[in-house]
């Protein structure tokens, strides 16, 4: 099956509901909401931001999303964050983190397994009432 430029409205309003809940997390919240809810909710974002604009399989979409998660937090491990250009620095730290986590691994991999949980429920629904 090939990959299908095409604008899905439904998840692109998933995603900005998700992106506005991010910002706000990250400007009022501490602790556990901003740093796994935070990054739970990040890969749910990122997700219904691809299926947006992209018709691809879930899984697959799933899979490349926890791949770009996972490779984030992993960059993590290096001082590439000592390389932000400065007038950046605040805003790639807040995006890209600052410190590795195995936690954030597995709020990243539960957002997508809810994902795909979500995705495959919604479609036996729909399956069920064509």
């Amino acid at each position: 099956m090939h990959n299908k430029m095409t604008f899905n409205s439904k998840y692109f309003l998933i995603s900005i509901i998700l992106f506005l809940s991010e910002i706000f997390i990250a400007k009022y919240t501490t602790g556990f909401i901003r740093h796994t809810f935070g990054d739970y909710l990040c890969v749910i974002l990122i997700y219904a931001f691809i299926k947006s604009f992209v018709k691809i399989s879930n899984l697959k979409t799933a899979s490349i999303v926890l791949l770009i998660a996972y490779t984030v937090e992993f960059l993590q491990l290096t001082n590439l964050q000592n390389f932000y250009p400065e007038e950046h620095v605040k805003t790639l730290k807040l995006i890209l983190g600052t410190s590795f986590s195995i936690g954030d691994l597995v709020a990243y991999t539960l957002g997508i397994i809810t994902t795909l949980i979500i995705e495959h429920t919604l479609e036996k629904h729909y399956a069920k009432t064509i």
